[in-house]
């Protein structure tokens, strides 16, 4: 997708969540007049479809807006670990509206920086890495945990999963990822990171660059030391919790 196109769904997708702030949430003009610092006068027209925010404007009510509106605490509330400390993503995968507006928030964050494909880990990734890659007008790869039969030549990853001893090896087509590339990762939840860094890893061996990593909900910091990222690569998370 080109960077004008990218920006202009942005600021579409803005006034939608002004709308929704509006009319779903019954939040008053007033108040978002003074969470936003613009005018109530400005903000009706943007509600009303009469004018568009410009991009810088649009990101910065995004922000306000996703605040207010919540996709964050609407994770939040769904996020249960069992007694071992193990996290059930289904509510949250699986919901659509949520995906919906993880996408929308990657297309805000990311839009107008070059990215060329998503990744993602299968299987949880794969729903959350659809829809990104969908909003950002790009084509996803998916690393799987087994090789297809119809895939001649493979780039691969093998890791050890923390406190496990078990051995995984992520595989993606050769080709799948080219030199020129600049690859945004993405998954649905970060936890010691070794997947995210296989990922990674991944891209090195393509020999392409990465646009950033983008997630849902990671558990602590800790995991981002085992990512070999370049210097200002851009790292979102929509929200963070302790471990358990």
């Amino acid at each position: 997708m080109s960077t004008h196109a990218e920006e202009l769904k942005l600021r579409l997708m803005t006034i939608e969540l002004l709308r929704t702030a509006k009319y779903k949430r019954n939040i008053t003009y007033r108040v978002l007049s003074s969470k936003t610092g613009l005018p109530v006068t400005v903000l009706s027209r943007y509600a009303k479809g009469h004018v568009l925010p410009n991009t810088a404007r649009a990101k910065q009510l995004w922000k306000v807006l996703t605040k207010l509106v919540g996709l964050e605490s609407e994770l939040r509330s769904r996020i249960r670990f069992n007694e071992d400390g193990y996290f059930d993503n289904t509510q949250i995968i699986g919901d659509f509206n949520i995906l919906q507006q993880a996408a929308n928030h990657a297309l805000a964050h990311f839009a107008g920086k070059r990215v060329t494909k998503v990744l993602t880990a299968a299987v949880d990734g794969i729903p959350l890495g659809t829809m990104v890659a969908n909003s950002l007008g790009v084509n996803l790869v998916i690393a799987k945990r087994s090789k297809e039969v119809g895939v001649k030549v493979f780039l691969e990853e093998t890791y050890v999963l923390k406190d496990s001893g078990v051995t995984m090896t992520l595989y993606i087509p050769k080709d799948a990822i080219r030199r020129r590339d600049s690859v945004l990762i993405v998954d649905d939840m970060v936890k010691t990171g070794e997947t995210q860094a296989a990922l990674v890893n991944l891209v090195h061996k393509a020999k392409a660059e990465i646009s950033g990593i983008f997630s849902l909900i990671a558990v602590g910091e800790e995991w981002k030391k085992k990512l070999k990222l370049s210097e200002g690569c851009p790292i979102e998370v929509i929200t963070y919790v302790k471990a358990p």
